[in-house]
């Protein structure tokens, strides 16, 4: 689930130079005994050098982190992508958001953040040649104090899903070890992508769980919004170089089905009714202003089909357009705008999966967050 967000700083580690690493680890070419292969002359023997001097020490951090540091490490601004998924699962479940859904969007955003802080902990020596200005490596905040708020915050979700029950701890548990595992290990191997999507799906699992305590229903749903995570972490692996241009087509091809998917089919509408009997009239026949559907008996487009159709429309323009652009252009300007769309259209599409399941209701609830969204990426960067 460090989903959005997280993808942002998914590039390949690859191999650095030494002098990278030492400038990566906020080592000084003073320090210890060697610069120029002579001894430092600031460094007496029986003496403990300064910490910017050891190889692996830290970048001291010059003051004591502001508030808006931390909304930087964290990427406050994507946070509004996150209760979409909880709201989502709890619609394709059956069922309206109630209690115990609030507890899950609470444990969602915990485990989301702590994705943020150990996203970039594990980045810091990579940020510090390709990101120098990202909170870590200018020393703004410290790695110890990143990888302690990634701790602290795992375990504060952790005890809000026990709250909702085992079943919703046993959810947010997997999800806790996936956003881990992506960080730590995963994410510049060829499952960083799949381990993405799947920290979304589950984050969806765990809204329908935690209000229902049914899983089966929201698989679907679950499915569709971990494909869209899964294009989107693929092309934030080249975020930082760009150059690539299968992976922003290969973007708009999933946009385009995923819009088809959410805009068409009646899931939790109720089906069909049938017409009655007899042949099927011809054209002509057909009474002048009325559709074909209601002269035959059959159900019209309803408000939720309207409203489903018509945040499917923003899901793809929203998703497509910094794609199409990444796409003429793949330099990493733009192609980290795709991934900011990418991101961003994730509200859209869980709103219109709320609708899918119908519940216009939380639908709308879900869109309303999107201009929140947008306002505040304006101010603290999604990537």
């Amino acid at each position: 689930m460090a989903s959005g967000g997280q993808a942002s700083s998914d590039v390949p580690l690859g191999d650095r130079t030494g002098a990278a690493r030492g400038q990566a680890s906020g080592a000084s070419p003073r320090g210890g005994a060697v610069s120029d292969g002579q001894p430092n002359p600031a460094h007496r023997p029986g003496t403990v050098p300064h910490a910017e001097a050891l190889p692996d020490a830290d970048p001291p951090a010059r003051h004591r982190p502001r508030l808006g540091d931390w909304a930087e490490l964290l990427r406050v601004s994507a946070l509004f992508t996150v209760p979409g998924d909880a709201l989502a699962g709890a619609a394709a479940s059956g069922a309206r958001p109630r209690g115990r859904t609030l507890l899950a969007i609470a444990s969602s955003l915990c485990l989301y953040e702590a994705g943020m802080a150990l996203n970039d902990w594990a980045d810091r020596e990579v940020d510090a040649v390709e990101r120098p200005h990202r909170p870590l490596p200018s020393g703004r905040i410290t790695p110890f104090a990143a990888l302690a708020a990634a701790a602290g915050l795992t375990a504060a979700g952790l005890a809000l899903a026990s709250l909702a029950g085992r079943r919703p701890l046993a959810v947010a548990g997997a999800l806790a070890g996936t956003v881990w595992a992506y960080d730590l290990g995963l994410k510049n191997t060829p499952a960083g992508p799949l381990a993405m999507a799947g920290a979304r799906s589950l984050d969806l699992l765990l809204g329908a769980v935690a209000t229902t305590g049914r899983v089966r229903p929201a698989l679907s749903a679950s499915a569709l919004l971990g494909a869209h995570t899964f294009s989107v972490t693929t092309v934030s692996r080249r975020e930082a170089e760009g150059g690539s241009t299968l992976a922003p087509l290969t973007g708009l091809a999933v946009t385009a089905v995923l819009s088809r998917a959410v805009a068409h089919g009646r899931v939790g509408s109720g089906t069909a009714v049938p017409g009655p009997a007899g042949p099927t009239p011809s054209p002509h026949q057909l009474p002048a202003g009325r559709g074909v559907a209601a002269a035959l008996g059959l159900p019209g487009p309803t408000p939720t089909d309207s409203l489903r159709s018509a945040l499917g429309a923003l899901y793809a323009l929203t998703a497509a357009q910094p794609l199409f652009h990444a796409l003429l252009n793949p330099s990493p300007q733009l192609t980290q705008r795709a991934v900011g769309g990418g991101i961003r259209a994730m509200i859209p599409l869980q709103a219109a999966l709320a609708a899918r399941s119908g519940h216009p209701g939380v639908a709308v609830v879900t869109a309303s967050l999107a201009p929140v969204a947008r306002r505040f990426a304006r101010k603290v960067s999604v990537t």
